[in-house]
């Protein structure tokens, strides 16, 4: 299923890098515009139902594959498991690492195709509990482009301590390039989601007992086969000279003082769809509160 996203009443041009946009501006009322009453959630089920994760039983642990091991990196996860650590949950604690411009951190993931949302409910905290410390300490989902160390393409959506504490940073990289987005949350739980339809990203979140929020929207180019998956990251700051030279960075086991545990309670992936006019990068065609109904799952 591949949902068409650019109409001949909302048209995009997309240029290079995070990207900026120019758009036809649909009209209030005409076309162009997707309404709420004519939104629709992301369905479940399907091939990529299959994918989805509840993580009550520590054989889940085998649909998930790390990054480490599929292209023979430094395995930078001090702790990974599932309903052990933490019951009924993926649990992750890792080294000091980062995701950022060409510096890589541990990522599990699976393999999927097309249109996807990506939502799980997550919650980081530094090793001795309330926020992590140390900064850029960050954990949540991402979506990549297999292969893509000598020029790395992925987008992501994490929460923890980026600059402050208590963040979500939503982040795309192109060709070795960050461009993050950081947005002020409460600790504890948080839902993300993270989601492409068609040649649009979305990342969104939803603090625990709170509303859906968008937290950016991009334009992507990136192939229709992704690793999907899990990622946790700390300690910037130990990188210290090292933070200019993301080759050697990535060629050793940076000493630190980590600071984060991630548990995930959950990972569900379902199928979103648009119809043809409806342009999810432009808030004039589809607003921040019909992109929550299209992209979040119902009752969510």
């Amino acid at each position: 299923m591949r949902a068409k996203v650019a109409g001949t009443l909302a048209v995009v041009s997309v240029l290079s890098g995070c990207g900026t946009t120019t758009a036809a501006q649909p009209t209030p009322t005409g076309a162009g515009v997707l309404t709420l009453e004519n939104a629709t959630p992301p369905a479940p089920g399907g091939e990529v139902g299959e994918a989805s994760t509840e993580f009550d039983d520590a054989a889940d642990l085998k649909m998930w594959t790390k990054l480490s091991d599929t292209e023979k990196d430094i395995d930078r996860l001090a702790k990974y498991d599932v309903n052990k650590t933490a019951k009924g949950a993926m649990y992750l604690e890792p080294n000091v690492s980062a995701w950022f411009d060409g510096f890589r951190g541990p990522f599990v993931y699976q393999d999927l195709a097309g249109d996807i949302v990506m939502h799980a409910r997550v919650k980081v905290e530094g090793r001795s509990g309330g926020q992590p410390k140390r900064k850029f300490s960050l954990g949540g989902l991402m979506a990549r482009q297999p292969g893509s160390y000598a020029k790395p393409n992925w987008v992501s959506v994490t929460t923890g301590t980026a600059e402050k504490s208590g963040q979500v940073e939503a982040k795309y990289t192109q060709d070795g390039s960050s461009k993050p987005k950081e947005i002020a949350v409460k600790s504890g739980w948080v839902d993300l989601v993270l989601a492409r339809v068609g040649r649009v990203f979305v990342a969104l979140y939803k603090e625990d007992k709170g509303t859906w929020k968008v937290a950016q929207r991009w334009p992507s180019s990136l192939p229709d086969v992704l690793q999907w998956g899990v990622t946790a990251y700390t300690d910037w700051d130990s990188y210290s000279t090292l933070k200019k030279d993301a080759t050697k960075g990535n060629a050793k086991q940076v000493k630190g003082t980590p600071d984060l545990k991630l548990t995930v309670d959950f990972v569900r992936f379902l199928r979103p769809e648009l119809p043809d006019y409806a342009d999810p990068l432009n808030p004039a065609s589809v607003s921040d509160e019909v992109l929550v109904k299209a992209m979040t799952p119902a009752g969510a």
